[in-house]
Parts: structure tokens; sequence; C-alpha cells
């Protein structure tokens, strides 16, 4: 727990899990004790010390490692669909596999999981509203090798140890192939998915979500890029080919051994923890990693997929990021940024120029500390690509007469504000379906965030945009259940004027969203991108109604 949210669970008294415990127990048919089927604990568990002696990254020499780019994945055939009568559309197999890699020069291989045996998998690109099925097989071991928590709801003992389900974060896709937590498959089975890629071009990405265990296989190494593009995109001039790189960050606590530990509480029976921090950043699976460039426009998609961290990048050598683009494609102008933070599972689209560098080594940095370096060697080619003024308009939505649902983010603490699970509007993921909206219709979701902790916000299916976030009253709030505001709306800042999939929102605020409902009716679902909430509880399913 860090300093500035024990800070803020004093401020607020006790009340956060007192408050939030009340409005679950309050709930028609729940009991203390009923809620899990299992006895309800009441002191929350603390963080074990690793039982393993840990790499120091600060010990490793720095940058001697190419940094890895994903391969292309490639159709490996084509198939017919009824969803697309008469005609036969790509079809990839996309088989998750155990393996191991070094992620720097001076350690042993570290087994991990990945898709086609690589970790980030094949990055899959697709054309604007040219529909591609996707086999999602799952090769995996039968036995985890990361700890499960039984207690933890969809994770109990009479599952299969190792399940799979492939999200595509961000894709607007039918339901039947959103990645539903609970529809996972074992090793030795797999799903065929389709995706209409109906949507603007956009840097997603595609990552496990089995239920109860998505934090311990993204951990593990199951996520890659799905990158969608479009003729209007292209027709820009921005870097593309080889000066077009996914760069996904995440971070790792690493054994001497070379595996990786993933940290547990103090409680075999109930190793959850809420946040999982490493202290060795990967970047495309490699630490410290270099990358050979020329002095020309690159383009950058800088993706967090870490579990819990929030990351602040920036550039040495007085560069600066243009970012271009956020979750759901492009920006309506370049934005220049020092700096860049991102939180779990939001995505930066970015051009940073090099010309002027040759001979010169630049580093992107994180907190301060170089992660990637940057050699910049002249081949004597001509950079043909450019950055307009203008990149692509953002109408604003009308939330004039939009229905607003008032969604709390919380969680329910034990008496020293440690928390035993977290909670969306007060409900567990097997609580009734609450929020049904209409298809095609827009509505404006406010979430009052009663913790300590910044939520990464995520809405399956659709994107959408931010309105404001505003400090209210916490103690109005636990006593009574009214929201008061206590200071003015706060603009979303420029970086986030496009359309997005995830939004963080901030302790003490209320940070409200414009969502337009596009999509086929189904149910999906909405979470915490904190792995570690979404797996306990912080989770819900919504159900998307025929217009």
């Amino acid at each position: 727990m860090s300093r500035s949210r024990r800070d803020f669970l004093r401020a607020a008294g006790g009340l956060l899990g007192a408050g939030l415990l009340a409005d679950v127990l309050a709930a028609p048919g729940v009991a203390a004790g009923a809620m899990t089927g299992m006895p309800m604990r009441t002191t929350a568990a603390r963080l074990a010390a690793p039982n393993v002696p840990l790499v120091n990254p600060a010990t490793l020499a720095r940058f001697v490692d190419a940094l890895p780019l994903p391969a292309r994945a490639r159709p490996v055939g084509r198939r017919a669909h009824p969803a697309w009568p008469g005609r036969l559309l790509p079809c990839y197999r996309m088989e998750m596999r155990a393996f191991a890699a070094r992620l720097h020069r001076d350690l042993p291989p570290t087994p991990q999981w990945g898709y086609a045996g690589s970790s980030p998998g094949p990055t899959i690109e697709v054309e604007r509203d040219q529909p591609v099925l996707v086999e999602w097989a799952n090769a995996l071991p039968a036995r985890h090798f990361l700890p499960i928590d039984h207690t933890i709801h969809g994770a109990e003992r009479d599952k299969p140890e190792v399940r799979a389900v492939t999200h595509v974060h961000g894709a607007r896709v039918p339901a039947d192939s959103d990645g539903w937590p609970e529809d996972w498959y074992a090793p030795g089975r797999s799903a065929l998915n389709r995706y209409p890629n109906a949507q603007d071009a956009a840097t997603l990405w595609y990552h496990d979500h089995a239920m109860g265990i998505t934090r311990l296989n993204i951990y593990a190494g199951l996520y890659g890029a799905w990158l969608v593009r479009d003729a209007q995109e292209r027709a820009l001039g921005l870097p593309s080919g080889e000066c077009d790189l996914p760069l996904f960050l995440c971070d790792r606590l690493i054994g001497r051994d070379g595996r990786l530990y993933y940290p547990v509480s103090d409680d075999p029976a109930a190793p959850w923890v809420m946040q999982c921090q490493g202290n060795a950043v990967l970047c495309n699976g490699k630490l410290f990693p270099y990358l050979e460039v020329e002095p020309r426009r690159y383009r950058l998609r800088l993706l967090n997929v870490a579990n819990s961290s929030f990351f602040e990048l920036a550039l040495t050598h007085g560069l600066a990021f243009q970012q271009i683009g956020s979750d759901q494609g492009l920006l309506p102008a370049p934005v220049e940024c020092g700096r860049i933070t991102l939180y779990p599972a939001e995505r930066a689209d970015v051009v940073v120029d090099f010309a002027g560098l040759a001979g010169q080594r630049a580093q992107l940095r994180l907190h301060g500390t170089g992660i990637l370096e940057f050699r910049v060697r002249d081949r004597g080619r001509r950079d043909d690509s450019v950055l307009p003024a203008r990149l692509r308009p953002v109408p604003r939505l009308d939330v004039a007469g939009a229905r607003d649902r008032v969604l709390s983010l919380g969680e329910v603490d034990d008496a020293g504000g440690n928390a035993l699970r977290m909670l969306l509007a007060g409900k567990r993921w097997s609580d009734p379906v609450s929020e049904r909206p209409r298809a095609g219709s827009v509505e404006t979701w406010s979430f009052v965030n009663l913790s300590g902790d910044a939520h990464p916000v995520h809405l399956h299916l659709v994107r959408f945009q931010v309105l404001d976030r505003r400090p209210f009253d916490l103690f109005a709030w636990n006593a009574r259940r009214e929201l008061k505001y206590t200071g003015p709306a706060q603009p979303p800042p420029p970086h986030e004027s496009g359309w997005k999939d995830t939004v963080r929102a901030d302790p003490g605020m209320v940070t409200r969203i414009a969502v337009h409902f596009e999509g086929e009716p189904g149910r999906y679902v909405w979470h915490c991108h904190l792995l570690e909430h979404e797996d306990n509880e912080m989770m819900r399913p919504y159900e998307l109604l025929p217009a």
C-alpha cells in the first residue's frame, strides 16, 4: 500500500470499507457468510517476503540486448463463417504455448507462456471493415507455474488449473467472440472467434481474460498487438513500415534462477495480493534493450501491459513525444508532450523525430531511469513521412438528455485499511446484471472512486469520450449516499481528447465519460484493469439490449 493510499484511507476515517461493506450486506438475500459459500475473511492477509532471491536490475549491464520486434502473424488459410455467407475469410491460428527466453543477456532463460511461443505474441494486422477469423488454441501445460488463489470467485479447486480465453482489448466484436471470462477452455481445446474490424484505425491488443486468473496468465506472458489500419490514416503519411513499432511495457519480479516471481500474501490458502509491482521493467520482453534507429521520424505505439503499475515516460536529448493517438485511434491533432503517463491497458501512439541526432544515443526513461536506448545510425535514407497538423475529426458526443449511471469504485477493507476484495457499484460478479444500455444509445457513466487507488476502468465493446473529473465529498457519500461536489469539473487534457476504451478514475474524484453503445446486442463486461482488482470481484457484466 502506497503512502498516498494510506493517507487517503486515514483521512476517510475508515469509512471506505465500512460503508461499502454495508452496501454489500444490505443487498437482498446477502448474508455475511453467504457471498462466497465460504467463511468471510475479516482480516486481509499481508504481503509475504519473497521466498527466492530476486534479481536487482541495477546490477545488470544496460543496453546489451537488441529490442525484440514481434513477428507479424500470417493467416493459415481461409474459412467460411455463417455471419458472412458466400465469403472465405482469412483465418489465423494463435497457439498458446510454454517457452523459455532470456530477459537479459546475463540471466538464465525465463519460463513463460506466450501466443505462438513468444511474448509479446505475433502482431495481428487487419484492415477496417475486413473481417477475419482467429482460432485461439490452448496448448499450455496442465499445471500453472504461478500461485492460484482458490478462494477467488472463478478460480475454485473444481476448475482446471490452467484455463484461457482471449479478449481483443478495444475491439468492437460480437459478444460470442469477445472473450467472456467464464468461456475459458482447458489445454487441448480451442475457440474460433470472429472479428468484423468495423472501427477506426487504432492500436488494440489481445490478452488472456480467464476468470480468476487473468493476472497470472498475463504475468506469464499472454499478450500481443492487434493493429487496425484504414485508408484515411494511411493517407496522412505518418511513419510506417519498419518505422512503425509497438513497444510493450510491463514490470516483473525475476528470481536469480531466471524464473518469474509473483508476489503472494502470508496466507498459503489465500495468496491473492491487491497489487503486483515489479522492479524490472521489460520492453517487448527484454530488460534494458537497445534499438537502432535512423535520424528520422518514428511512430512508437506505447502499450502498458503491466498488472498494476503506471508508467511515466520521457525522452532524453530534449526530444518530445508528439502524441497522435490514444486507445481508440487518432487524436484530432498532434499533442506535444514532454512526459506521457500510462495506466494499465492505456495506449499512446506517438511520433518521435531523431533528426539531428546521428551518431548519438538517446533513451526512453521511466520515472527517470533509462529502459530503452535508441542508437541513431545515419544510413543516408530520406525520410518521406510527415506529421500533419490535423489528424482525424473526433465529433463530441451529444449528452443532452442522456441517461447518467452513477457507479462507485471501492473495496471491502479490514480495520487496517487493507483490501479484502474490490467491488464495482457495491456488487460482485455473480450479482444480477444492473447495467442494460440500448444499442445505439448514448449514456454518461460517472465513476465515484471511494478507494485510495487510481483505477483504470475498461468497457468492452465500446469506445467513449472523457467528459470531466470532479472532486466530491467522501463523507457525504458514506453517510447519505449523497454525491456532493467540492470543486469545479476539470476537463480532460488534450491527450484525452480522442476516443478511449480505458479511463483513469482518480481517488476522491468522480470521473465522467460519454459512451456510444455501438455494436451487436449481447453480454459484455466492464472492469478495473488493475489485474489483481479485476480478478477479485472488480468486474461486472453488462447487457447491451437491442435498439
